[in-house]
């Protein structure tokens, strides 16, 4: 059993930032294996960024360069750091873990 809360989303004028944070708790063998995903209304749940072992890392290319995803494995808890907001940006963002979710944050940005 895993369980993933979310926190950090809000409203944000267009080039600002937030920072989510995904804490994680039960059968965690490492945070690396933890991404983010976001769906806005009518679209598809997509991939924005995930961490790897060895620390690697992936990004949609939509938020490369805006947004950085880290983690502390001491806290089980994996973040996203997302620079230069904007409206399309906005979304509710998951956490995932193997295929386990949290229930997600809201993140509007404001034009």
């Amino acid at each position: 059993q895993v369980q993933l809360v979310e926190s950090g989303g809000g409203l944000v004028q267009a080039g600002g930032s937030l920072r989510l944070s995904c804490a994680a708790s039960g059968k965690i063998f490492s945070i690396n294996a933890m991404g983010w995903y976001r769906q806005a209304p009518g679209k598809q749940r997509e991939l924005v960024a995930r961490i790897f072992s060895g620390g690697s890392t992936y990004y949609a290319d939509t938020v490369k360069g805006r947004f950085t995803i880290s983690g502390d494995n001491a806290k089980n808890t994996v973040y996203l750091q997302m620079n230069s907001l904007k409206p399309e940006d906005a979304a509710v963002y998951y956490c995932n873990y193997n295929g386990w979710w949290g229930q997600g944050t809201q993140v509007t940005v404001s034009s």
